[in-house]
């Protein structure tokens, strides 16, 4: 009889677009009694037979089966239907302690007043629930007894089940705020590895089944865990067990002496949408797409942002990818932007900047130390004449590499500088260094063992100075020594608005007047071109209006005619 039943208890993941309210899930349990069990294994033998026909067993077949053996129960998403366990706790107010509590205390008082409730043994607690956090483990793994091996619950499992609810466990009773610690400043390696679970906002809902006897129904060892749905919030459904979708029914045995079984069959009876629904939908979210990416357009605008006319925007985004090559380890670099003449920045423009302090690491025959530091720069550039387009001089970026060890020994490693590049584009580029050297054993000792060594004074000094008003800078005398190298990544974007030269536009002019022949006859042609545009422009349209059938007997007769 192992075949009758469904042994596949796993969980299920859905994606719906829909609201969780609308699910809705039909439950049905059924209790198994030694004369149904027979009847149905009697009847699966006969049916077999193909020589002997379907036999009906009448006289086995329980027809007075319903009532307490049996029952269905529509659910929907976290509806509350009360057990006869909450039904008697929460008919005495000084039981309630919580606002829900008191809730349920009105509830069950208007059911007590009416009908009365419409479940017996199928019952559910909602995601708020004072029990929800307090169902065990074994009851969270799902208290189905199937025909397969049981596996052990994993780690992250049992973690998992005090981390659902972990927002409730932090509320006392009285609504007082809980005297331990919610965050451990000094957690132990123990410590974290308990607590290092994924902790994802879920909502969850359980359905639950009072499987106790006849008359004793109420007692909180009979319950069941029938279903349990979970979702969050984004369209995730997660359903245990699955929906039978026409399979075989669930089993679940009791515990206890009598080890009763019952049947479990759960279906998903939410109610479909109707096309015009959908349809109606899909325009409302395509409508919500439009009027969104209206709304984005609005705040980026349709036009670039243009600088002032005659004006160079230089953009450039930069980074100091690594150094190579230098004497000792610990490296940083400091640098900063030097603006020739013309050249502006904004105010808040940062022109300066210090790296990060790097260890090196051996990468074949040489030590290297990665930064992979950014910076940016935003100048413009400003033309003091129209005629002149060209840019004399481009902005500098001047470059020292320092080194700093455990004994705060500070050494200058090497001087450089970076010539910002004047095409627009993506640039890799790598500059060498060197730094001043001092002859003597003295200077080499110094530096070995305290530090310093002989810095520039002003580091434009690398380069030709900006101050530097003569024709020839002579170094004649000044001993340095060639240390490491530098390489940067630079994107580089330009944007400008060119002056219009009116009077070459005047003269290119007035040489197209005198080709054709004098102003006058210049306007006449044009008169002439732009009517007969639009004529050829009317024309276009009336054939594009014209059917097809139309337009093809036309052509025929034109190639007719002509042969």
């Amino acid at each position: 009889m192992t075949d009758c039943w469904n042994t596949d208890t796993g969980e299920a993941v859905y994606r719906s677009r829909d609201a969780i309210k609308n699910l809705r899930i039909k439950v049905r349990i059924e209790r198994v009694t030694s004369t149904s069990a027979l009847s149905q294994h009697l009847q699966q033998q006969f049916l077999s037979r193909q020589d002997r026909g379907a036999i009906e067993l009448e006289t086995l077949s329980s027809q007075g089966q319903t009532g307490d053996n049996e029952e269905e129960l529509v659910v929907g998403w976290q509806e509350k239907f009360f057990s006869q366990y909450e039904m008697e706790l929460f008919q005495n107010e000084a039981a309630c302690q919580t606002p829900l509590d008191r809730q349920y205390h009105t509830e069950v008082k208007a059911l007590n007043r009416g009908k009365g409730r419409r479940n017996r043994r199928i019952f559910t607690y909602s995601d708020h629930d004072r029990y929800t956090s307090c169902l065990p483990l074994h009851q969270l793994q799902h208290a189905t007894d199937i025909f397969t091996t049981k596996s052990n619950p994993t780690f992250l499992a049992e973690r998992m089940a005090s981390v659902r609810h972990r927002r409730q466990e932090r509320r006392t009773m009285d609504s007082s705020v809980p005297k331990s610690k919610i965050i451990n400043w000094e957690p132990t390696e123990e410590f974290v590895r308990s607590r290092h679970v994924v902790n994802n906002v879920m909502q969850t809902m359980h359905i639950m089944g009072d499987l106790g006897p006849s008359g004793r129904l109420g007692q909180k060892e009979n319950e069941c865990l029938l279903v349990t749905i979970k979702t969050d919030g984004c369209g995730t459904v997660i359903v245990k067990p699955d929906f039978n979708k026409g399979k075989e029914p669930y089993r679940i045995v009791t515990e206890g002496e009598r080890r009763e079984v019952w049947r479990l069959t759960v279906e998903n009876v939410s109610a479909s949408m109707k096309p015009e629904d959908k349809v109606r939908e899909q325009n409302m979210y395509k409508d919500l797409y439009i009027r969104h990416k209206e709304y984005l357009n609005s705040l980026v605008g349709q036009d670039f942002e243009m600088p002032p006319l005659g004006i160079l925007r230089y953009m450039m985004n930069g980074e100091i990818v690594s150094a190579q090559g230098f004497e000792y380890d610990n490296l940083y670099i400091h640098f900063f932007m030097e603006l020739p003449n013309n050249w502006s920045s904004r105010p808040f423009q940062s022109m300066s900047g210090v790296t990060q302090t790097c260890r090196t690491k051996t990468l074949g025959k040489e030590n290297v130390a990665f930064f992979s530091y950014p910076f940016n720069l935003e100048a413009f550039y400003m033309t003091e004449k129209e005629s002149d387009h060209s840019v004399p001089q481009w902005p500098v970026l001047y470059f020292k590499v320092l080194s700093l060890d455990s004994w705060q020994r500070y050494r200058t490693e090497g001087y450089g500088y970076l010539l910002f590049p004047a095409m627009p584009g993506k640039h890799t580029m790598t500059c060498h260094t060197w730094r001043p050297l001092q002859m003597g054993t003295v200077s080499a000792l110094r530096r070995f063992f305290i530090g310093g060594s002989p810095e520039l004074e002003d580091h434009s000094y690398v380069r030709i100075p900006g101050t530097f008003k003569g024709e020839r800078l002579s170094r004649f005398g000044f001993c340095t020594e060639t240390t490491g190298s530098v390489t940067f990544n630079l994107s580089c974007i330009q944007q400008a608005r060119a002056f219009v030269d009116t009077a070459m536009l005047k003269k290119r002019r007035q040489r197209v007047f005198d080709q054709l022949g004098g102003f006058s006859q210049q306007g006449a042609v044009c008169t002439i071109l732009e009517a007969f545009q639009r004529a050829r422009k009317k024309m276009q349209e009336a054939r594009k209006s014209l059917p097809q059938d139309l337009i093809s007997s036309a052509s025929q007769l034109q190639i007719e005619s002509s042969a």
